[in-house]
């Protein structure tokens, strides 16, 4: 997080409340199970198999490999077209979003979530370096050890104010996930709508920075 400027950290903590948000979404409309939060869902896994609750293993296993299929469409879309140019993994979130959106509202919740959680998967690519992902986007576990590790360097004399861009990135992910879940519970699935204009907008102010470079 260090490297990058102002503009690029708010486009992270922007699209780590577009991941909050939408997983909201998918956690209240699948009645517990993530589309973004995979380590949520490695737990039901567990608990579904310890259980014998067939139905959960099925739904993590399909949530899960939608997932990482979606991470792997980002990584080529972010190779292909150059890891410095976002804004290519931005559309390609954007169009499985809406994708996800149309399904859903036409009824076809199972390959509505698919592409949904496909958009998760794909965000994580939008800051890839060097094949690997610089900042995670959907999961916050590492922002706070981060966090966490940079206020114990400010305590021994490091840089005071290091930590502050990983506590964004958490707290963008917490407060679009109350804004997914608000908006959910007023108008449905049509909420993610919503996420696509975000993503929309952000992929046009990355394209725009990227040709003003």
């Amino acid at each position: 997080m260090k490297s990058y400027g102002r503009g690029e950290v708010m486009l992270a903590v922007t699209l780590s409340g577009v991941a909050g948000y939408v997983d909201a979404i998918g956690f209240l409309k699948l009645g517990g199970f993530f589309v973004s939060f995979m380590s949520g869902n490695s737990t039901r896994l567990g608990v579904g198999l310890a259980t014998a609750h067939w139905a959960a293993v099925a739904t993590v296993l399909t949530l899960v490999a939608a997932f990482v299929a979606g991470v792997v469409l980002g990584a080529l879309t972010a190779r292909g077209f150059g890891e410095n140019r976002r804004s290519p993994v931005l559309i390609l979130e954007g169009v499985l979003l809406a994708t996800g959106a149309t399904l859903l509202g036409l009824g076809y919740d199972t390959a509505g979530i698919t592409a949904v959680a496909m958009a998760m998967g794909a965000e994580n690519a939008v800051f890839q370096k060097n094949g690997d992902v610089a900042v995670g986007l959907t999961y916050m576990t590492g922002a706070l050890v981060k966090a966490g590790q940079r206020i114990a360097g400010a305590l021994v004399g490091g840089e005071p104010s290091d930590w502050l861009r990983y506590v964004l990135l958490w707290t963008g992910l917490a407060a679009g996930g109350a804004l997914g879940a608000l908006t959910y519970v007023t108008v449905g699935a049509a909420s993610l709508w919503v996420a696509v204009s975000v993503v929309t907008g952000a992929a046009l102010w990355a394209e725009r920075r990227w040709r003003s470079v």
